[in-house]
């Protein structure tokens, strides 16, 4: 599997109201997007890559079990993920949560 397809079971598995880099109009969804790869070079060879992102939900419930749901899919599916911020935005009402995550890139050796 492809990063972005366990990136995006993870996601799916919580709800389908989840979308890549584009904010939805919803009081409670799921946000993603990559931003960096990561690459293990061993004795001159490319043997490993993994990508680096991160996940915000946007939602209007306070204790919102989607909090907990996403971190145990991002278990379920090998994802290495923290949750790093937990904010209230005021001006939108919404409770504003981000997660880091990092997934292997699913690729074989010899297709690096």
């Amino acid at each position: 599997m492809r990063w972005y397809e366990t990136i995006i079971a993870a996601h799916t598995a919580v709800t389908t109201s989840v979308s890549h880099s584009v904010k939805l109009k919803s009081d409670r969804y799921f946000v993603w997007e990559e931003d960096d790869h990561d690459d293990l070079i061993a004795d001159n060879v490319h043997v490993d890559s993994a990508v680096r992102g991160y996940t915000e939900l946007f939602t209007k419930t306070e204790f919102d079990t989607y909090v907990d749901q996403l971190g145990e899919s991002f278990d379920n599916y090998g994802i290495a993920w923290e949750l790093t911020d937990t904010t209230y935005e005021e001006d939108t009402g919404f409770y504003h949560h981000t997660w880091e995550w990092t997934v292997r890139d699913g690729k074989k050796v010899s297709e690096l």
